[in-house]
């Protein structure tokens, strides 16, 4: 019998010294290319938990994409349906709406590779800003899109 597949990718140890980089930077209010820490409650503990997230800005909406696919701060938004996008000592609170249509998904995909492909580029195998919507609309399965909505 073989293991069920993972529902997302762990990081190794090059992408968890960058992730910490990143969030110690963002706790200090320095935006690596529009890096925020994510502050979302835990779903089963209601503590805060954070992690360092690319802030999409796409045709008037604003974006988490988990390039990742289902981690836990995903799960964790999935329950919250809310959370806090920080830098700095700047703590904007903001509701969620996940993105469950795929085709809905493909111009976000398409954006997050754009800008941040240098980055991510890994956790989308064969992917990039040039694949055709049926390439994007066939794995957007794989990555939960959130829309954020501002107070």
């Amino acid at each position: 019998m073989t293991a069920p597949a993972a529902d997302h990718v762990r990081p190794g140890r090059t992408a968890t010294a960058f992730n910490t980089t990143v969030a110690w930077l963002a706790r200090r209010g320095v935006s690596l290319y529009g890096s925020r820490e994510l502050a979302v409650r835990g779903r089963t503990s209601g503590e805060w938990r954070t992690t360092p997230v690319n802030v999409l800005a796409v045709d008037g909406g604003e974006y988490l994409v988990a390039a990742r696919g289902v981690t836990q701060w995903v799960r964790n938004m999935r329950v919250a349906g809310s959370g806090e996008l920080r830098l700095g000592r700047n703590a904007d609170s903001f509701t969620a709406t996940e993105v469950t249509d795929p085709a809905a998904k493909v111009p976000v995909l398409r954006a997050y590779l754009r800008k941040w492909a240098w980055e991510v580029g890994a956790f989308f195998p064969g992917l990039s800003a040039d694949s055709s919507d049926d390439e994007l609309a066939a794995a957007a399965v794989r990555y939960p899109v959130f829309v954020l909505h501002r107070p």
